[in-house]
């Protein structure tokens, strides 16, 4: 995500059906109504044939050499990029409330990138679907700050949202 464009992180509002807003100078929060029931949606991310098809930003790709979904279980995922450079992540499930919530730590591992963050999907029904939301917690203001500008996690994570709701309808 290096050189990606980024939103200003202080342009709250609403992008591609996604709304955005930055609550504290550490903290991310997209929110999107995905059309599609919350069964789909949660298999969508708990299922490693789903999460190939969509998880990342436009244009990436994502291989998988570890995947538990269980808390404490490991995700190790190299993201691939549509410029050809690999992004290795690793991520830890915490919490996992079926088709309600799931938390996770979400580790960068690239050497001179500390944008380590907790990530919290919460998954609500409402008339029309799902009403996914996404909150990133990063360990420091600077950490964000190099998310956003650096890896461009806000235009990223809209189109993770576009991604996902082209996959589930």
């Amino acid at each position: 995500m290096v050189g990606r464009n980024a939103c200003d992180a202080r342009d709250n509002g609403e992008v591609s059906g996604t709304i955005f807003t930055q609550p504290s100078a550490r903290e991310l929060l997209f929110s999107r109504l995905i059309p599609a029931p919350v069964d789909t949606v949660w298999d969508a991310w708990s299922d490693l044939k789903h999460l190939h098809e969509w998880y990342g930003p436009s244009g990436f790709t994502a291989t998988t050499s570890e995947f538990a979904f269980e808390p404490g279980g490991v995700w190790r995922l190299t993201m691939h990029g549509p410029d050809g450079t690999d992004y290795p992540t690793r991520i830890v499930f915490g919490t996992i409330e079926l088709k309600k919530r799931i938390v996770y730590l979400n580790s960068w591992d690239l050497p001179g990138a500390p944008i380590d963050f907790t990530m919290t999907v919460t998954f609500a029904p409402e008339a029309n679907g799902t009403r996914l939301s996404l909150q990133m917690t990063f360990a420091s203001d600077a950490a964000m700050q190099t998310a956003v500008e650096t890896y461009g996690v806000v235009n990223g994570s809209v189109e993770v949202f576009e991604r996902l709701a082209n996959h589930v309808q």
